[in-house]
């Protein structure tokens, strides 16, 4: 398996026909160096640019990565020791391997830093995986124009989300089958309410008592007393009256 390495700043690298020959480490992920960022002011982004850095997989990767963005003056690229304080970060691969989650996870950890990937080849089963993660948003390589990755790092930047349309039809399948497949046989939901904790909520609603409400669901009164407390201790919800609005604006009821 190859290793993985942070970014380096120095690299050799030979000509073939004019072009930059693959004489990077596939595996070694580069940061810009200093000669190929766009020089930036010393405040940090401003004029509400991006602040950006590039992980690529290789030489060939890295440099089209940088030719793209460092001509936009929405952009700025940072250095590798400035890394830390992007906004966004961008990893740039052929695919989601071994390498590219360990270091996917490694971003995860910076909470001030959204990544968003740019791959080559994405497989169905690497959806999970983006997944846990943490990444934003996904890009194909061959779609990775100028303006669609500005548009994917303003995005990001701006804390949504951005996926290739047959990627979010997966997700919302994957997420659709969660629901039915391991919440459902459990009560449980994707909310923040529970299917019996909804269920009270909505007689409430509907002008319900404590008594009524334990009629309805085969409860004790205690019971349900009990998980109305709960709801509104961990929603920190005034009343009843406060938990059904809370439920409607939320869309959970």
């Amino acid at each position: 398996m190859t290793t993985i390495t942070d970014t380096t700043n120095s690299t050799t690298s030979g000509t073939v026909n004019g072009t930059a020959s693959r004489t990077a480490t596939r595996g070694q992920y580069r940061r810009p160096d200093a000669a190929q960022r766009r020089t930036a002011g010393s405040g940090g982004a401003p004029g509400g640019r991006v602040s950006v850095a590039v992980y690529a997989e290789d030489l060939i990767l890295q440099t089209g990565m940088i030719h793209q963005l460092r001509v936009r003056p929405e952009i700025e690229l940072l250095p590798e020791a400035e890394a830390d304080r992007a906004q966004v970060s961008l990893v740039v691969v052929d695919m989601v391997d071994e390498p590219t989650v360990q270091l996917l996870h490694r971003l995860q950890r910076n909470t001030s830093t959204r990544t968003g990937l740019v791959v080559g080849f994405f497989e169905s089963g690497a959806l999970q995986t983006m997944i846990e993660c943490g990444v934003a948003a996904v890009l194909r390589r061959g779609e990775a124009d100028q303006d669609r990755l500005v548009h994917l790092v303003r995005a990001m930047a701006n804390g949504e989300g951005v996926l290739p349309g047959d990627l979010l039809g997966k997700l919302l399948d994957h997420v659709s089958s969660l629901q039915r497949t391991v919440l459902d046989p459990r009560g449980l939901t994707l909310s923040t309410l529970t299917a019996r904790e909804a269920e009270m909520i909505r007689l409430v609603s509907e002008g319900c008592d404590t008594a009524e409400i334990a009629q309805k669901t085969s409860y004790s009164e205690r019971t349900v007393k009990n998980v109305l407390h709960e709801v509104a201790t961990r929603l920190e919800l005034r009343n009843r009256a406060h938990a059904v609005g809370y439920a409607m604006r939320h869309g959970l009821i």
